[in-house]
């Protein structure tokens, strides 16, 4: 059974027929949230950072939130092949060990053990992230306004995303009333200056702050930071003051306006805007937003194959409870599983046949 399923938007549906792809077409790279399921993507992301990217010089932007952006933030480690297999193998064996009479671990202890596990990770790195010289990364927060301004205790949080949600369901737009779009860009080439962003922010109140060794775990940590699961950051430094959550709640997707040809790595065909748009499905379409990207994402079909008859996902914490070996081997079994998506990506490039391309 074939894993991967390529889709492309119109306009990079004829560059593919026109020229296939090489690397030097690409000029951004998003990366979703969505927790476990980005793991289903290591053996790709391994292969383009590893092998097929370097091939090419020009600059590329990648854009991340949550999970997206911790993998694109490692992809501009030194030697991303050997960060990325250690970032998949932290995150598979990550552990939040319940006490007696909890069914799940409250926010303030999960956020204490991911923000000393994220600057372990990237202790005495950050400088590696921010210089590297052909990746810009962009790294997606949401910061709170109104009753979302700072995090609180009890209802008010509570209130603030149920009227987010309400407004959201309204008008996307309106969900800015509540949450800011807020985008951490590494400085370009000059070091003086923050670079243009990726896509054109104006359909969505957005503000750019620049990603610096001062603020670089609290950025990571605010775009992982799942309401009500993770406490939200505050007050992140160079940043304007306030709540800050997982950048997946304004752009769980990344469904944004790009310029130049986009590769995506993806887990599903669908780019869903934000993450309260789950299961709103008008909001699953496709728009002219992606008509110069790439998707791909696994079959469902090859899905339907793996531990579960799905990806790993956060709902695997509670079916495998305290079992973590059985949700370690899991989880382990679909990404090596998930070398297959790479390989045929690899056969795919050297002979591009149209007949597997989809729309989006």
């Amino acid at each position: 059974m074939q894993a991967l399923a390529i889709y492309a938007g119109p306009r990079a549906y004829a560059h593919l027929a026109c020229h296939g792809l090489q690397p030097r077409d690409v000029q951004s790279m998003p990366a979703a949230a969505g927790g476990p399921k980005g793991l289903i993507l290591g053996p790709l992301d391994r292969f383009l950072f590893g092998t097929w990217l370097p091939q090419s010089i020009q600059r590329i932007d990648l854009i991340g939130a949550s999970i997206g952006a911790w993998r694109m933030a490692t992809a501009c480690l030194n030697h991303p092949v050997s960060a990325l297999l250690q970032l998949e193998h932290d995150y598979i064996h990550q552990h939040y060990a319940l006490r007696p009479g909890e069914k799940r671990p409250p926010p303030e202890r999960v956020s204490s053990l991911f923000g000393q596990n994220l600057r372990a990770f990237y202790a005495g790195r950050v400088t590696e992230v921010l210089t590297h010289p052909r990746y810009r990364l962009h790294v997606l927060a949401s910061r709170g306004r109104g009753l979302l301004a700072r995090e609180q205790s009890g209802v008010r949080s509570a209130l603030g995303f149920a009227a987010a949600f309400g407004c959201n369901v309204v008008s996307r737009r309106a969900l800015g009333w509540f949450l800011q779009r807020v985008v951490f860009s590494s400085f370009d080439s000059s070091g003086s200056s923050l670079p243009k962003l990726p896509f054109d922010a104006s359909d969505y109140p957005t503000q750019q702050v620049a990603l610096t060794e001062e603020n670089f775990n609290d950025a990571m940590q605010a775009s992982c930071s799942i309401p009500f699961v993770l406490q939200a950051v505050h007050d992140i430094a160079g940043a304007p003051p306030g709540a800050y959550w997982d950048g997946g709640v304004t752009d769980y997707h990344l469904h944004l306006n790009y310029s130049g040809l986009v590769l995506y790595p993806h887990f599903q065909q669908n780019v869903v805007p934000g993450w309260l748009d789950k299961h709103l499905s008008w909001r699953h379409a496709p728009s002219p937003f992606l008509q110069n990207m790439v998707v791909l994402a696994p079959n469902p079909a090859w899905v339907k194959t793996l531990p579960l008859g799905k990806l790993p996902d956060r709902h695997d914490f509670i079916h495998y409870g305290a079992d973590l070996k059985a949700r370690v081997k899991a989880w382990s079994q679909a990404v090596a599983a998930a070398q297959q998506l790479a390989d045929e990506f690899a056969l795919w490039l050297e002979n591009p046949d149209m007949a597997r391309v989809q729309p989006i």
